[in-house]
């Protein structure tokens, strides 16, 4: 981005990523082929942990409700996946959460529990990596993360 030769840490950097290349897309790929369940389970145990959201008046009362916040933690899934592959969680600011701090904004949805879905996935994720002999999931961690440290600083 800013034209000059790659210093050692840039280096550094592109050899992480490298390195870890084949374990990114073996990751991006079991999230690809799981994402249904991935989603349902940490929805279950979303709910479980926070049960007034599908309690009437919660934000996910009402089977509408319910669905969208299914969509959007699968949304959130999905676009991590990309930024996995990518090794870069910037591509996460313009295409999930610029739009959604506006929605969430003026839905008034609560953001603890997104962040908490979001971490919650996040855990699953990194178990299935190890399942399948990902031995450094540490990468997984950075979308992740990424997408809920941005989250937690939206004020409603």
């Amino acid at each position: 981005l800013t034209g000059r030769y790659l210093d050692r840490d840039a280096i550094a950097s592109l050899k992480s990523y490298f390195d870890s290349g084949s374990d990114r897309i073996k990751v991006a790929a079991l999230i690809n082929a799981s994402s249904p369940e991935i989603v349902k389970e940490a929805g279950l145990q979303l709910f479980e942990e926070v049960p007034e959201l599908i309690r009437p008046g919660g934000n996910a009362y009402t089977t509408r409700r319910y669905s969208a916040c299914l969509r959007d933690m699968d949304y959130y899934l999905r676009y991590a996946s990309y930024a996995l592959v990518a090794g870069d969680p910037t591509v996460l600011d313009e295409r999930v959460l610029q739009g959604l701090r506006e929605t969430y904004n003026s839905l008034g949805v609560p953001i603890a529990p997104t962040v908490r879905g979001i971490q919650i996935m996040k855990d699953k994720v990194k178990a299935m990596a190890v399942e399948s002999g990902v031995q450094n999931t540490s990468f997984v961690d950075q979308p992740f993360d990424h997408m809920s440290r941005e989250f937690s600083e939206i004020s409603i």
